[in-house]
């Protein structure tokens, strides 16, 4: 009856253990980040030109530019107006106007709906690290 009161304390302490380790694998879930922004998508002069990751511009890969993401994170773009999506990577830096956030390539502009418009209001979704 004596060991009773500390195997209850101890089998309490394990227990608070793993409560607080399961809280910190939660926290470690990184933040998804979503914005609304305007985009337009490459111009054809780019077709195979370097891009500042060193990549070659493909009009037909699904690529974006952005000014401050890091090459390589994967941006969901969702048309506004037609509800369409698609992923692109940002392999690339621009666009240079305080207008567009993101230039995305002909492929995606095609996918998206924007291709003959040239432009769009978009939801961006990316994970932030």
């Amino acid at each position: 009856m004596k060991y009773l009161k500390p195997i209850r304390l101890l089998l309490l302490l394990c227990l608070f253990a793993v409560v607080a380790k399961s809280q910190e694998i939660v926290e470690k879930v990184p933040d998804t980040v979503k914005k609304i922004i305007l985009t337009t998508y490459y111009a054809k002069k780019f077709e195979g030109r370097r891009t500042t990751s060193g990549e070659r511009y493909r009009s037909s890969k699904f690529t974006a530019a952005h000014r401050t993401l890091p090459f390589g994170t994967i941006i969901k773009v969702k048309n506004l107006r037609t509800g369409k999506t698609v992923e692109v990577k940002v392999n690339d830096r621009g666009p240079f106007s305080k207008k567009f956030s993101l230039d995305i390539s002909r492929a995606a502009a095609q996918a998206l709906g924007i291709y003959k418009l040239g432009y769009a209001r978009v939801e961006i979704a990316y994970v932030s690290k």
